[in-house]
């Protein structure tokens, strides 16, 4: 079978699709990813092929002069409102790609920002669409939307809630989408949010186990992991963690727009003279600034390096999130945006992680006390027993599996 894989968002939201199409490509299929050209690199990595749409994720969610820090007033929002202008704004581009490369496919597997689009060329192209995702849209009783603060709203209202917001987000696209439609594949305009067609999330059933309200076409899978390879840390690093018991692992992916002194203050007395690797990713945090008991690092695989440190602080991107609690670690989370805050709670309701609310939370203080709670024996304790289970999943040959069945 042949497979369009189309999304749009940063690297950690593009890499599980990689994964995902090198799977398809090991069982005997054929897969082409469309993405953010900054996020392509995991694709290249693995032999898949690809192709950079247009927009740039990076530089639009960058700190500069001319937009909010993370650490500044309404700037959640503001990377939200970011967010929708990079999909309204690329709209037409993304869907005269889909529909290009996704000419004789059996299905477009859809995720992110690029999913209305997908749903679109799918309609088009008369082929099965096949929603993917690293959080649940999926409406459901048994916990609120991802994009509502946790244990906010009554558990009566959980369904209604997430169609609410389901229908927002379809609100926020629905006229770039309908644009694109016409002007692409002279398609009606789409008056109401599609329903209906099959939902895949990589994520674990240990952290979110399946609803049973659920339709059956909405599936649990696992993580989509990165198949592990070989990787040679710099001596730097290796010196380092030969150097004394395991650091505690600091890194907020591709969040951007810090205020970086505040954020190196928050570190370096968060961290109160422990042993610590920061990652300081789209951050500009000044590394030359650190200590000498805190390691600046590269982009290293979470794979390799989360089980060798003992608690990770991280911003509860749904990757990160399940990389340290499948290497068996206690996590801080210190959510910035989107599902950020829903995956912190998943590790609080979990026993494994502390977790500091937002942003807004984070200073010296707050990431001290985290760390002291992760620390404690049960916590570890706990933190070990979900890393064995989570290990023992296998979500890239749950989701071809499932592929397969629902294409066939």
């Amino acid at each position: 079978m042949k497979f369009l894989v189309l999304t749009y968002g940063t690297d950690g939201d593009t890499r599980p699709l990689a994964a995902l199409s090198r799977a398809l490509m090991d069982a005997g299929h054929e897969a082409h990813l469309l993405a953010d050209g900054a996020s392509l690199g995991t694709a290249t990595a693995l032999g898949v092929p690809a192709t950079a749409i247009a927009g740039d994720i990076r530089q639009a969610l960058r700190h500069d002069g001319a937009s909010a820090g993370l650490f500044e007033k309404n700037s959640v929002n503001n990377t939200a409102r970011e967010l929708a202008r990079i999909a309204n704004e690329n709209a037409e581009h993304w869907l005269r790609s889909a529909v290009q490369f996704g000419r004789g496919c059996d299905a477009i597997i859809i995720s992110g920002l690029a999913g209305f689009v997908g749903l679109s060329a799918a309609e088009y192209l008369g082929v099965q669409p096949l929603g993917t995702g690293l959080f649940p849209l999926t409406p459901t009783k048994a916990f609120a939307s991802p994009f509502l603060p946790p244990g906010k709203l009554p558990r009566m209202f959980n369904r209604l809630g997430q169609h609410l917001i389901n229908n927002l987000l379809w609100k926020a696209f629905r006229k770039a989408t309908n644009e694109a439609r016409a002007r692409v594949c002279g398609l009606p305009p789409r008056k109401s949010l599609w329903v209906g067609h099959p939902m895949l999330y990589g994520v674990s059933r240990n952290l979110l186990p399946r609803p049973d309200d659920w339709p059956s076409n909405a599936l649990v899978c696992g993580q989509w992991l990165v198949p592990a390879k070989h990787w040679s840390p710099p001596a730097e690093l290796s010196a380092f963690l030969a150097a004394g018991e395991p650091p505690v692992y600091i890194g907020f992916g591709s969040m951007g727009g810090f205020e970086p002194r505040r954020m190196l203050e928050a570190i370096v007395g968060g961290v109160a003279g422990r042993r610590a690797l920061f990652y300081p990713g789209w951050s500009g945090v000044d590394v030359s600034q650190l200590p000498a008991n805190i390691l600046a690092i590269g982009d290293t695989p979470h794979d390799w390096l989360l089980p060798r440190t003992s608690v990770a602080v991280h911003h509860g991107g749904s990757g990160t999130t399940h990389s340290a609690a499948r290497a068996g670690i206690p996590s801080v989370v210190v959510p910035f945006a989107g599902d950020q805050a829903f995956w912190a709670d998943r590790l609080y309701q979990a026993g494994v992680g502390a977790n500091l609310s937002s942003w807004k939370a984070l200073n010296a203080t707050s990431l001290a006390e985290g760390i002291r709670f992760a620390e404690q024996a049960e916590i570890r304790a706990r933190a070990r027993t979900l890393g064995e289970r989570m290990r023992a999943e296998d979500g890239l040959k749950t989701a071809v599996k499932a592929i397969e069945a629902l294409i066939a």
